[in-house]
């Protein structure tokens, strides 16, 4: 197991949780390959800021929270939790003041302590269902 690419996996966290994105430039190669980019997402490090930038904004006290972690040299993957209130505008739907509590996962490739390659899946049918714009199971998760 790389401790660097673990340690750098925990510093993009930790840049999204306090909205210190900048970071991600040092953290995130330019070239770097996103198989499942959120919808309009940029490429490299200027597509993280950007995303994270309107996530924030519309979940100002967004928190990522890794429940699990498992690494090889070169593969850091993680099993999350997601929690924020619905404060601004997320993708054409108003502040409705709802916590989102989702959980997702992300298997990221790095080199150098840089995340080279990504893929993830967050449960985005659960943010929608939390933020009642489709109906469904609307629960809480902890």
């Amino acid at each position: 197991m790389s401790q660097r690419n673990v340690e750098a996996q925990r510093r993009i966290i930790d840049a999204v949780n306090s909205g210190k994105l900048e970071a991600l430039r040092e953290l995130i190669t330019p070239g770097v390959v996103d198989h499942d980019p959120a919808p309009g997402q940029g490429p490299g490090p200027e597509g993280y800021i950007q995303f994270f930038g309107e996530f924030r904004t519309a979940f100002p006290d967004v928190k990522i929270e890794i429940k699990h972690i498992v690494a090889d040299e070169h593969n850091v993957s993680i099993a999350y939790k997601l929690t924020g209130m619905h404060k601004g505008r997320f993708q054409d739907i108003a502040p409705t003041g709802h916590t989102i509590i989702v959980r997702g996962v992300q298997i990221a490739r790095f080199y150098g302590g840089q995340m080279v390659e990504r893929w993830g899946a967050l449960d985005e049918l659960g943010i929608l269902e939390q933020l009642c714009v489709v109906p469904g199971r609307n629960r809480m998760m902890a």
